[in-house]
């Protein structure tokens, strides 16, 4: 509580609840901003790397709109901007489905497999770096709690 109330420079009393809710949202933009620290040398934002994860973990394979949308961290984020973005960078490609004119398929290009491949070892040392004041099994329970707060 001592260390929340010297973040937020307050001396209220706030329920553990709120202090739960505040700490995390602060969490949050800690993470984000580090990530995106790394990420931003290469012209990407946190959720243009996660479109372009989606597309790489299809092996190959296309993905369309909504089903890049459902599989996004971010479920706020304008999906079709974000591939247009990728697209000028010649990270992703949009094509017609051959089957059905009315549908798109995105794939990722060689220029993004190969963007990933230059990124991936930053990322996750910061990821690593991010969670290094926890050990296994606390972020392990750490997991678990966090996925107990989801009620979907």
């Amino acid at each position: 509580m001592k260390e929340l109330n010297l973040k937020l420079k307050t001396k209220a009393k706030l329920p553990l609840s709120r202090q739960t809710v505040i700490n995390l949202f602060l969490t949050n933009n800690w993470i984000k901003s580090e990530l995106l620290s790394v990420l931003k040398p290469h012209d990407l934002s946190i959720e243009q790397f996660n479109v372009m994860r989606i597309l790489r973990g299809q092996k190959g394979n296309p993905l369309n709109l909504q089903d890049i949308q459902e599989r996004m961290v971010n479920k706020m984020s304008n999906t079709t901007r974000l591939i247009d973005k990728l697209i000028k960078k010649d990270f992703v490609k949009r094509t017609e489905c051959k089957l059905n004119r009315r549908k798109i398929e995105i794939y990722i290009t060689e220029t993004g497999l190969d963007k990933l491949t230059e990124i991936d070892q930053i990322v996750n040392d910061t990821e690593t770096y991010i969670t290094s004041n926890l050990s296994k099994k606390e972020l392990e329970q750490l997991n678990i709690l966090l996925n107990k707060l989801e009620k979907q």
